[in-house]
């Protein structure tokens, strides 16, 4: 009897444990759903989801879709689901030069600048910058392409095939946020010339045209008077690199994990909020456009928000493949900024997940994502994810597919989240905010 009874006694606790680490049906993230999104977010249709491009405009679209599907509402004083704002291509139209008297081949000339036009001189405050046989390339990267005042560089021939690598990958009309654009430029010539004395003649003339940028933005009123003006933010980007270079025939970057793993979160995530109706503070859903190319979509968000008003952010990025620490494992960026990370862990007693600290604080992870533009202003805005990017072989890649994630682990990474949010969500936890910066 006394064995029976044991056995029992170990069923039932068997059962309770089972209770805690498996919820039940209606308090699960629904494995349907992440499926379904990511697929149709890493779609050949959806063209890699370029910023700017038609792929990115229908991925807007289905996530809009998804939003009003779910329940949720428009951000207060919004009308849709897309905040739209504008943003600026500028484009290379001519670039010529002579050196010292002698004309060079048109493909020897790039600029690299968004002002309309420029025609320099060697009388004019311009800096040059030689690049000789010895030289290394890479130390001169912030001169190159972000330079402070106007700078001309000259390639020594020995650079042949770093200059042409460059100009291939800052051909492409690049695109920012400031109308204006940057009043310095670079002019980029591969020549063989000495120092002293040098004369120059370069001018260069650049098209530009303004495109509508989109995040796509959901909200859930807080149900509790008292904590309804405080807000929780679940984001992730949506956009990802587009057409590349082909590879075995293929060109298309899909960003299956980065960042559509993310972006499936926040839905999934909306869905299970939406049907909990549990939530003390105020919600807001957000897929950012524009991460890949300097966080332009992150940062137009943050203007239209009070910091002081959010509690916290959870930032998903690359949860697609298991994390380094096995499965039911993730890790959080930044986690010795706040006690996030901490209140987090507190709500996972009882299961076997774990929320681990940033496992590569050389990659300044932190920094990399959208959560870094609130996280200066002082929010507990942090990125969680799972991917091994030291050794990742798929990153930024045409073979980040489906295909090459874990959906089930996957599907328990944002469980996980759902059920370490609930303090936050529920107005009983507030984490510490992050050292503001300048």
């Amino acid at each position: 009897m006394l064995s029976y009874c044991k056995s029992l006694g170990n069923v039932v606790a068997a059962a309770l444990l089972a209770l805690v680490v498996q919820p039940a049906a209606a308090q699960r993230v629904s494995e349907s759903t992440v499926k379904r999104v990511l697929t149709t977010l890493a779609a050949d249709d959806m063209q890699g989801r370029a910023t700017g491009q038609p792929g990115q405009l229908k991925a807007a679209e289905f996530l809009a879709a998804e939003f009003k599907r779910i329940g949720l509402q428009p951000l207060p004083g919004a009308t849709s689901f897309m905040q739209e704002f504008p943003a600026y291509e500028s484009a290379l139209a001519g670039a010529q030069a002579t050196l010292n008297g002698v004309a060079l081949p048109a493909d020897h000339v790039f600029a690299r600048t968004s002002q309309p036009a420029l025609s320099w001189t060697e009388q004019d405050d311009v800096r040059v910058l030689f690049l000789g046989p010895t030289e290394k390339i890479q130390p001169h990267f912030r001169e190159i392409f972000r330079p402070e005042k106007n700078t001309l560089v000259i390639f020594d021939p020995v650079h042949a095939d770093e200059f042409k690598s460059l100009v291939a990958q800052f051909s492409k009309p690049q695109l920012r946020a400031e109308q204006a654009g940057n009043a310095s430029s670079s002019v980029w010539l591969l020549a063989s010339a000495a120092p002293t004395p040098l004369t120059y003649r370069v001018a260069a003339t650049t098209t530009t045209k303004t495109l509508t940028l989109r995040n796509v933005v959901g909200y859930l009123p807080g149900r509790d008077p008292a904590h309804a003006a405080e807000q929780v933010i679940f984001s992730g980007h949506y956009d990802h690199l587009g057409i590349i270079k082909p590879m075995a025939g293929d060109s298309i970057a899909n960003g299956a994990d980065d960042d559509a793993s993310g972006t499936t979160a926040v839905v999934a995530l909306a869905q299970y909020f939406k049907k909990q109706k549990k939530n003390a503070r105020s919600l807001i859903f957000v897929a950012f456009t524009a991460e890949e190319i300097g966080g332009f979509g992150a940062r137009y968000f943050s203007r239209q928000l009070d910091p002081q008003r959010l509690t916290a952010m959870f930032n998903i990025e690359m949860i697609g493949k298991p994390a380094k620490f096995g499965p039911n494992t993730a890790f959080i960026t930044g986690y010795e900024k706040s006690d996030f990370g901490q209140l987090l862990q507190a709500n996972l007693q009882g299961t076997p997940f774990k929320f681990e600290p940033d496992p590569y604080p050389e990659q300044n992870l932190f920094y990399r994502s959208d959560n870094a533009t609130l996280a200066r202003l002082g929010v507990p805005a942090h990125t969680i994810s799972t991917d091994q990017i030291p050794t990742d072989k798929l990153y930024h890649s045409v073979d980040d597919e489906v295909s090459s994630l874990d959906i089930k682990n996957m599907t328990a990474v944002i469980q996980a989240i759902a059920q370490s949010a609930r303090g936050i969500v529920a107005g009983q936890q507030t984490p510490t905010r992050v050292a503001p910066e300048k």
